[in-house]
C-alpha cells in the first residue's frame, strides 16, 4: 500500500475516534441518574430504563469499534495494516475505504459469516 493511502487511513481512523470519544462524552455528561421518585408512574419509569439500556447498548458498539479503530492505527504503524489477519493476502482498497477497521479480506469474512450462521 502506497504511503499516501496509509496515511489517509490514518486520518480517517483518527477522525473516527474522535467523533467517537466526542459521543461518548456527551452521553457520559447528559447522563441522569434515576430516582424512582422522579416518575409520576410505571410507564414512565419504563420508558427512561428502555432508554438508559438502549445508552449502554450504544456504549459498547462505541467502545468495540473504537478498540477496532485503535487495532488498525496501530497495524498502520507497525506496518501491517491492510493485511487480512486470516489468510494474509492483501485487503481492496475498496473495502478499505468503506471500512477502514476491516481485518479480513472480503473472501475471509464471507467464510467467517457462514461459519457464523451455520453456528447459530
Amino acid at each position: 500500500m502506497r504511503k499516501r493511502d496509509l496515511e489517509r487511513f490514518r486520518e480517517t481512523l483518527l477522525e473516527q475516534k474522535m467523533q467517537i470519544l466526542g459521543r461518548v462524552e456527551e452521553m457520559l455528561s447528559g447522563e441522569i441518574h434515576l430516582d424512582s421518585n422522579d416518575f409520576p408512574d410505571e410507564m414512565d419509569t419504563a420508558v427512561s430504563e428502555t432508554n438508559l439500556s438502549l445508552t449502554g447498548q450504544l456504549r459498547e458498539r462505541e467502545q468495540r469499534l473504537l478498540n477496532k479503530i485503535e487495532e488498525a492505527l496501530k497495524k498502520i504503524k507497525q506496518g501491517t495494516y491492510g493485511a487480512c489477519t486470516s489468510c494474509g493476502e492483501e485487503i481492496e482498497m475498496k473495502r478499505l475505504q468503506a471500512r477502514p477497521v476491516a481485518s479480513l479480506c472480503i473472501d475471509c469474512k464471507g467464510e467467517q459469516e457462514r461459519l457464523e450462521r451455520q453456528g447459530e
